[in-house]
């Protein structure tokens, strides 16, 4: 901006607060450019917004006001780009990527796209004219909570990386009216609250009603034949529910691509019964209403109950067929047949929940449009390509033939035919294995059938990947190993990668701000050229600096804590976080079984070189997983205990952190010293938490599972903390008997803590509490090997905290990992789906001016 324009700017926020106090509008004789940039045009969009699209004045609005007027004047500069956007995509007839995910785990957007504009200058200038703070606005925005961990985050990442690279392409789901339920901590125990994030205005969404769609369910298939004699299929006697569209712009990071998050509600088809009503039967007159809506409702309704299991099938199929009805409608638009639907159309499935839109396409092909089986099923296979997120045999979603056949009746049909197509394939490549049939069909044989849907969508795909090499390397060598040796060269691997704009660029200001200074802005689209950092990594006084910026950010992190949860934290120690989902496997257990070793050295008088330790956890529990629940309150426990003892201070402090989300996960990982990614060797596809930490310059201490082997490769041996078995040496263990009893006999350290838990120390209001951790860990086999790799955690925990003791060491290795982060950003594994997978190359939008 020119110094007149300042000048102008500063006399305007003058005017704007004078005609304020006065109670006057400040903008009746202002010429508002709903399109400029610069902090003057700015200023005027938000003001003209709270006038006449909030219809509040500087006297009476709110908070939440502030922030929505700022919002809608970023969004009208969005909108541009956006309608030109898709102008650009249609007239080119562009290949697009059509992203199928259950879970959208978006956080707040307003950072995000005042970032990607390059406009949050612009907008910490323009509020400050009028006397507000852009951090405390950013804050009055709800976590858009549409996802229930890594899965919806993964999606988020790799929406903001497709617009950043221009690929013409469009996110699925649905529009959950609750989101994963907010977290509160009572007496240590999780407790389950409902996530409210549509309770206020929701300003980046645009309802879209001239394109909903009708979704059917139940009914019953009937034969007929067509006037030329074809045997058709009628899916009739259904229910119908409507599918209303909500879009969410998706800007790319200084570009003019915005691309688009569809996210589906469901209305019911019958809104009202007036017969009903005048019966006097008030509540049937609205209640297909109630049914209908419930589908989108909330994420992921308990299924350990058939009406539970119903509706989760009925939420996956509602998106997948709103969905694909209007990927047809779209392509429709610009083609006359469905002869280049492959060639326009890749439609990525993210896990295997949004698998029943396989059979759907095919129904729709087939019912619909009159295609033949033949030809419907090789544009299918040729459209569909699927992500597996899982290692877990148990975590491969079934459902049952007869809950199926019962809602989708066309579409168990529909399945039973691509089985029986697939079957004969298989006997044709290995004739006489009976036994291979069995264990590859779709349809899983016994008293109660269930449906495989992950094997219905590595039939019906083109491609196959796994989200890391070790993954990948797993899935084709044993979970899907006979799928494997019939199609191998549909197998690949994409590594994850995470967003750096995000989880770098806008999380962490003052890293950001060195790494900039050093080497220039082009890592935030390119994140190799952090590669540059490596040369400084011997600069004493650059270590100086880097030291200063984590210490920055830490401070950051405890003022907004104390803020949120009123925790105090001592920035002196180390940072040692660990936040993430709560699951056994992931093996948080292990962690606090660590608290309680160096509580039990500090009682012991062994104090001397000890590292001093903030230990933070935070994550959630799924409402009916009994033992994740019981382990968050172990930790609180385990953290009462630690933390009232006064020989502990200054030492030793552990704490559970409530409420974890995308908003608390951007202040902590930027603050974090020490990042714990300790997961059972095999058991971890990916993971993402630990790209974002050593993104931050936290060093890792973890296993060799998941990504975690390529990060040890990219960032090498001396700079990252590996412990434990590896998935050979797992196996290995349990083909010879694994006894966790011989680990707790042969290790003092781990029967001392053993021993604890057991006599109800921590628990001494009910000695048995923690009995079932106890049985879990010693009489129950121990599924995830915590008490195998308890003694090797430990050593590696005391070669961290050697490290840590030695800051100038510590910073060196925090700043190599930061510089060899490069192959894991959302950016390049984006361009390898495109490439290798999608066949979608970028398309660049230019504005009017």
């Amino acid at each position: 901006m020119n110094q007149t324009s300042k000048d102008s700017a500063a006399t305007e926020g003058a005017g704007v607060k004078a005609k304020a106090a006065a109670g006057g509008s400040p903008i009746k004789n202002w010429k508002v450019n709903h399109k400029g940039m610069d902090k003057a045009d700015f200023l005027r969009s938000i003001l003209y917004n709270l006038e006449y699209n909030i219809s509040k004045d500087r006297l009476s609005n709110t908070p939440y006001d502030q922030f929505l007027s700022l919002s809608y004047a970023l969004r009208e500069r969005i909108i541009e780009r956006w309608i030109s956007t898709s102008q650009k995509y249609k007239a080119e007839n562009a290949k697009r990527v059509y992203y199928l995910s259950m879970e959208f785990l978006m956080g707040r957007l307003l950072g995000d796209n005042l970032m990607n504009l390059g406009m949050t200058e612009a907008s910490v200038d323009a509020v400050r004219e009028l006397g507000l703070d852009l951090e405390e606005m950013i804050d009055q925005e709800s976590d858009a909570g549409l996802g229930n961990g890594g899965l919806g985050r993964l999606a988020a990442c790799y929406l903001d990386s497709m617009a950043t690279l221009k690929l013409p392409s469009m996110g699925y789901g649905i529009r959950y009216e609750f989101g994963i339920f907010n977290q509160r901590i009572e007496n240590g125990f999780q407790q389950e609250v409902p996530e409210q994030w549509l309770q206020h205005r929701n300003p980046w969404e645009i309802e879209r009603p001239e394109y909903k769609v009708t979704v059917r369910f139940y009914g019953r298939t009937m034969q007929y034949q067509d006037k030329n004699g074809k045997n058709c299929i009628n899916w009739v006697d259904t229910e119908k529910v409507m599918a209303m569209p909500y879009d969410i712009p998706i800007p790319g990071f200084g570009v003019n691509n915005v691309n688009t998050l569809r996210l589906w509600s469901a209305r019911s088809a019958e809104e009202f019964n007036l017969q009903y009503f005048n019966n006097g039967d008030y509540i049937g007159a609205c209640q297909d209403k109630f049914m209908s809506e419930n589908i989108s409702k909330i994420l992921y309704p308990n299924d350990n109950n058939v009406s539970g299991k119903e509706l989760r099938l009925k939420q996956q199929f509602f998106f997948s067929s709103a969905s694909l009805q209007d990927i047809i409608r779209r392509y429709l638009q610009t083609n006359i047949d469905f002869r280049a639907f492959a060639d326009k159309v890749a439609i990525q499935l993210n896990d295997t929940h949004p698998s029943i839109a396989i059979p759907e396409l095919m129904r729709l092909f087939i019912d619909e449009h009159g295609m033949g089986w033949d030809e419907a099923w090789e544009i299918v296979q040729k459209t569909f390509a699927y992500t597996n997120h899982t290692l877990m045999p148990e975590a491969l979603e079934k459902w049952s033939v007869g809950l199926m056949t019962h809602l989708l009746p066309r579409h168990i049909e529909i399945i039973y035919d691509i089985n029986a197509v697939f079957l004969r394939q298989v006997s044709y490549k290995f004739p006489g294995d009976i036994d291979r049939l069995r264990r590859m069909s779709i349809i899983e044989e016994g008293d109660d059938k269930q449906v495989r849907m992950a094997y219905l969508a590595i039939v019906a795909s083109h491609s196959i990947n796994g989200v890391s090499a070790l993954h990948s390397e797993l899935l084709s060598s044993g979970l899907v190993k006979d799928f494997y040796e019939m199609w191998p060269e549909r197998f690949n691997n994409k590594t994850n990668g995470i967003t750096q704009r995000r989880w770098l660029y806008k999380a962490n200001p003052s890293l950001r701000g060195l790494i900039t200074g050093k080497i220039g802005d082009g890592w935030a689209t390119d994140l190799y050229k952090l590669k540059s950092l490596e040369k400084l990594a011997d600069d004493k006084a650059f270590r100086k600096e880097w030291a200063d910026a984590k210490l920055a950010a830490k401070k950051a992190f405890i003022d907004k804590i104390y803020k949120w949860e009123g925790i105090k934290i001592d920035p002196n120690s180390m940072f040692d976080v660990q936040v993430k989902r709560m699951h056994e496997y992931k093996r948080q257990l292990l962690n606090v079984l660590h608290c309680i070793a160096l509580y039990n050295k500090i009682k012991s008088g062994d104090t001397k070189n000890f590292a001093p330790r903030t230990v933070m956890f935070a994550g959630k529990a799924a409402p009916g997983y009994y033992m994740a629940k019981l382990i968050i309150k172990f930790i609180n426990n385990v953290a009462g205990i630690i933390n009232n003892d006064p020989s502990t201070k200054g030492l030793l402090r552990v704490h559970f952190l409530p409420n974890y989300r995308v908003s608390l996960a951007e202040s902590v990982i930027p603050a974090a010293d020490l990042s714990e990614q300790i997961s059972t060797a095999g058991t971890e596809a990916s993971g993402t938490g630990n790209m974002k930490f050593a993104l931050n310059g936290a060093l890792t201490i973890g296993t060799m599972d998941g990504a975690n082997v390529e990060m040890h490769e990219e960032i090498g041996d001396k700079n990252i903390f590996i412990f434990g078995l590896r998935t050979n040496e797992v196996e290995d263990l349990h083909r010879r008997g694994y006894n966790p009893w011989d680990f707790y006999n042969n290790s003092e350290t781990l029967k001392h803590v053993i021993d604890l838990i057991s006599s109800g120390y921590f628990s001494p209001e009910d000695t048995g509490m923690f009995n079932p951790i106890y049985d879990t860990l010693l009489r129950n086999g121990d599924r995830f090997l915590v008490m195998a790799d308890f003694d090797a955690y430990i050593k590696c925990q005391e070669d961290v905290s050697a490290c840590y003791r030695n800051q100038d060491e510590w910073t060196k290795k925090s700043i190599l990992n930061v510089a060899n982060m490069g192959k894991f950003s959302s950016d390049r594994a984006i361009a390898e789906y495109a490439k290798d997978i999608w066949g979608v190359k970028g398309t660049d939008v230019k504005l009017d001016i």
